[in-house]
């Protein structure tokens, strides 16, 4: 059976091209749509949906924006904001020692440090915090991830060449080993941080993915190269780029360094987990994608691009990140009902259908929640695309209200291994 879309006919029939059908966010959307629809009739096994509470959803999100963002004037969701972590102009600093270089070279290195930057942002667990030495700030979860994966960055971690520290390339991250990034990132027994191995893991296999592709990342194999790739062929001086062709030239490039075994035949897929319910053709049958991590990854490379001078167009057809501030918003807005309490106590993994699912609800639910809010605060989608509700906004509320109900801590047990949550 084959699909057609824009570009060639995918015979899904085929691992290849069904494993291309799976890397679209049309896909992500249309299966989302597919469970929630079903949970809406009432036959999802683990939830229960109240639309009603979309509008209190709504308000709690608006409400966080505007004290957030008092004049609307918002950023989009990226990991930038996590380098202004503690009112920290930390890109000033960055700026700095590049002036040496020109606006592609700035892109480069600003790239290759929101590539590893996001790799390394999954969830740090309750009990880790790095302390920054300058400014005596201390930060836990992502913004602790974040400052500490700059202060890795601007120390030359992930370089192998001393003489150009503000670089990721190939060498420099399959060198690296849990007890330098342990050090770096002061973890250790009495600063426990989740999932360390996984990480090292993932920025082992990006370097392997990097080394593996000089045409994509050039003969030292930096992120960076991703400029070149999108931007070289139109010129940057008048250069264009959709975020979803950010999207694909990541998942095309990157998606087998994902170590979560999900396969259809011996293509990798990454984040895409089997859920029996969903519906599609061919091989992709079953299969409900995601590319949470990828995606927050576009999110966070699209202001470099346009600091280079770079138009981004198409920021919409992104998708709402799945993860458990998103998702527990949904959840403690009373728009998601776990079927059975107790299972909120109970230990669950990524590919568990109960996660799978909720995932997919927050994805399907999130599209549906952008308009309420914007709605509510009196702007319309060219003003507020959907980074800026994520930013405002849903992500931030997700946590707030995490933070009232449980100290915080997520609303389901998952087991990370520092790769998907």
């Amino acid at each position: 059976m084959s699909v057609t879309g824009v570009g060639p006919v995918l015979d899904t029939g085929r691992a290849e091209d069904a494993t291309a059908a799976l890397r679209t966010t049309s896909a992500v959307r249309e299966r989302a749509r597919q469970l929630l629809s079903r949970a809406r009739e009432g036959d999802s096994l683990w939830f229960g949906i109240d639309d009603d509470a979309l509008e209190a959803a709504a308000a709690e999100v608006a409400a966080v924006t505007r004290a957030r963002y008092p004049d609307l004037t918002i950023p989009y969701h990226s990991r930038w904001r996590h380098f202004e972590a503690g009112g920290v102009d930390r890109k000033a600093e960055l700026d700095a020692r590049l002036t040496a270089l020109d606006a592609p070279g700035r892109a480069r290195a600003m790239i290759d440090l929101a590539v590893v930057s996001v790799l390394l942002d999954a969830g740090a667990g309750p009990d880790w915090h790095y302390h920054e030495v300058d400014g005596g700030q201390r930060f836990a979860r992502s913004e602790g991830l974040g400052v500490a994966s700059w202060h890795a960055f601007l120390g030359g971690l992930f370089s192998s060449d001393a003489a150009h520290p503000l670089q990721v390339d190939a060498a420099g991250l399959r060198g690296l080993d849990t007890d330098r990034l342990a050090e770096v990132f002061q973890a250790g027994p009495s600063n426990p941080l989740v999932g360390l191995e996984g990480r090292v893991l993932l920025l082992r296999r990006l370097g392997e993915a990097l080394a593996a592709q000089p045409e994509v990342f050039g003969p030292h194999g930096r992120p960076g190269g991703l400029f070149d790739v999108l931007v070289a062929p139109q010129g940057a001086a008048a250069a264009t780029v959709a975020a979803h062709d950010i999207l694909s030239q990541l998942l095309t490039s990157l998606s087998g360094i994902w170590p979560t075994g999900n396969a259809i035949g011996a293509e990798p897929l990454g984040d895409v987990w089997r859920h029996d319910a969903v519906a599609g053709p061919g091989l992709t049958r079953g299969w409900m994608p995601f590319h949470k991590l990828s995606q927050w990854l576009s999110y966070s490379l699209l202001e470099p691009f346009q600091w280079a001078g770079v138009r981004v167009v198409g920021l919409d057809e992104l998708t709402g990140l799945p993860e458990y501030r998103n998702g527990g918003l949904l959840l403690d807005t009373g728009v998601l009902r776990l079927h059975d309490p107790v299972w909120a106590a109970q230990n669950w993994t990524a590919g568990d259908e109960l996660v799978v699912e909720w995932r997919a609800l927050t994805v399907a639910l999130l599209d549906e929640l952008a308009p309420l809010v914007r709605a509510r605060l009196g702007v319309d989608s060219r003003e507020m695309p959907l980074a800026c509700v994520l930013e405002g906004g849903t992500w931030a509320a997700g946590r707030a209200l995490a933070q009232r109900s449980r100290g915080g801590l997520p609303p389901l047990n998952i087991a990370s291994d520092g790769t998907v949550f």
